[in-house]
């Protein structure tokens, strides 16, 4: 699964951190960047759109392009990524494909210039220059402290992947042909100008990458130069292709994308198997048999209406339903995602503050990285496997494996993700509600039968790092 702004000047005052495990960080201006919460840092991308605005009008809909003239928010993107720091970067050990791939448009076509192994900075810069080649760099929120800071938050804020990839493409040159993505797409102009023209989708809010040759798409909808400081914004399946412009300076640009995989219909295919399955504990008629033979048949159209019938069924049971099983997706976004910007601060996430009693007040940290779900218990091998309440986190999640996909150094046996939490018997849910509700929590009030149970539940829970004593 692949998976990720303009701002306003006077939102933001926090200076950028430097990032330890590749020392790239140049002295960075004022971020016009708001942190107090997701909704503002989304507010600082778009400014000057409003929220709703840009949700009514243009999400899924239409392009949106904010063209600023502001020397601040243009040297404040420039901070974000720059050609200067892949020679720092290059160092730390990049390797072709995996971080790096070199490529160029050639007749309507990608052509990818990769080299083996380990990528050589002088190579790299050599093939910029001679080859005309783009250089596309995969999720520099791995290395760079700022864009894990605003994906992080916006992360928060969708309540899906946000991932990025800097392009830096030289002065005459393309890089990509016109194609469409799968992702909601945001680009900020970092270094340099580029060309963009957009096409209306061939297939609207597609769900899968595709090139389409220059035939098919005629003539673009929108054209225009992106300069630093400026941001584009534009949905899934519209089709797009740009270049830097001759006689110039190369261009840089990140891609900051969300949205993959996170339709309704990616929804029902993770909710319809739990409804199914708690459906049929109580409805006898789906625990009959299916027909002899219907895996044979090719005509099956008396199976597809008593098929319809259960989907009504299902569909009257759903209206009735409080609670909807959607682990799946739940697990992938929070196993996934980048885990919590804390600053300069070098020490892993610890327990802090006093130990919660049975006589404390308590409040959730981090709720934005924590998620409640009920599923089978994973320890219990028993026919008669019981449901437990699984709560899962992303405080312990590696920031340099954030959308690289799952590689032998941090999947289990099945080769699985590892997921990071606890688990807690199914009556502990409605106390867990509580907590993840309220904005404070008396310990004592928490609704479990026994003092003990209580002061078991916090304590799990603060050594976890996901509450603590106010």
């Amino acid at each position: 699964m692949s998976k990720k702004g303009g701002k306003q000047t006077e939102k933001g005052r926090k200076v950028h951190v430097p990032c330890k495990r590749a020392k790239v960080e140049a002295s960075c201006p004022s971020s016009p960047m708001n942190y107090d919460s997701p909704d503002s840092v989304f507010e600082s991308l778009i400014f000057p759109i409003e929220q709703e605005k840009f949700f009514r009008e243009y999400w899924e809909q239409k392009p949106l392009l904010i063209q600023r003239d502001d020397p601040s928010v243009a040297a404040y993107y420039q901070s974000l990524f720059q050609f200067m720091d892949l020679k720092e970067l290059s160092s730390q050990g990049l390797y072709y494909g995996r971080d790096v791939n070199i490529c160029r448009c050639v007749n309507g076509k990608k052509k990818v210039l990769n080299k083996d192994g380990k990528v050589n900075y002088m190579q790299l810069k050599r093939d910029f220059d001679q080859k005309k080649a783009t250089i596309q760099f995969h999720q520099p929120q791995r290395f760079k402290d700022e864009l894990w800071r605003i994906q992080e938050k916006l992360e928060c804020y969708f309540g899906s992947l946000v991932g990025s990839n800097v392009y830096i493409t030289p002065p005459g040159a393309q890089g990509l042909p016109p194609h469409y993505d799968d992702v909601e797409v945001f680009i900020l102009q970092l270094e340099g100008e580029k060309h963009w023209r957009l096409y209306k989708p061939t297939v609207h809010l597609a769900r899968e990458y595709n090139v389409e040759s220059e035939d098919r798409i005629g003539n673009p909808i929108h054209e225009f130069i992106l300069k630093p400081g400026d941001l584009l914004y534009f949905p899934r399946g519209t089709i797009h292709q740009a270049d830097t412009p001759p006689g110039g300076s190369y261009s840089t640009h990140v891609t900051i994308s969300t949205y993959q995989n996170n339709s309704w219909g990616d929804f029902l295919l993770d909710a319809i198997p739990g409804l199914v399955f708690d459906t049929a504990k109580e409805d006898v008629d789906l625990r009959t048999s299916i027909p002899r033979q219907l895996l044979m048949q090719v005509d099956i159209a008396d199976s597809t209406r008593r098929l319809s019938s259960f989907l009504r069924s299902l569909a009257d049971r759903l209206e009735n339903t409080k609670e909807l099983r959607s682990s799946d997706m739940k697990k992938d976004f929070i196993m996934n995602r980048l885990p919590p910007f804390l600053g300069n601060s070098s020490d892993p996430l610890a327990p802090g503050g006093k130990l919660p009693k049975l006589d404390s007040k308590i409040r959730l940290r981090f709720k934005d990285h924590a998620i409640i779900t009920v599923e089978p218990d994973q320890e219990n091998s028993d026919e008669l496997c019981k449901e437990m309440v699984y709560v899962y986190h992303s405080l312990k999640n590696r920031r340099e494996r954030h959308m690289m996909g799952n590689e032998d150094d941090d999947t289990c046996e099945e080769g699985i993700s590892e997921t990071h939490g606890l688990r807690f018997p199914l009556p502990h849910m409605d106390a867990l509600k509580q907590i993840w509700r309220g904005a404070t929590v008396a310990v004592k009030e928490l609704s479990l039968k026994s003092d003990a149970e209580k002061e078991n539940l916090v304590l799990s829970l603060w050594a976890e790092c996901l509450i603590e004593v106010i």
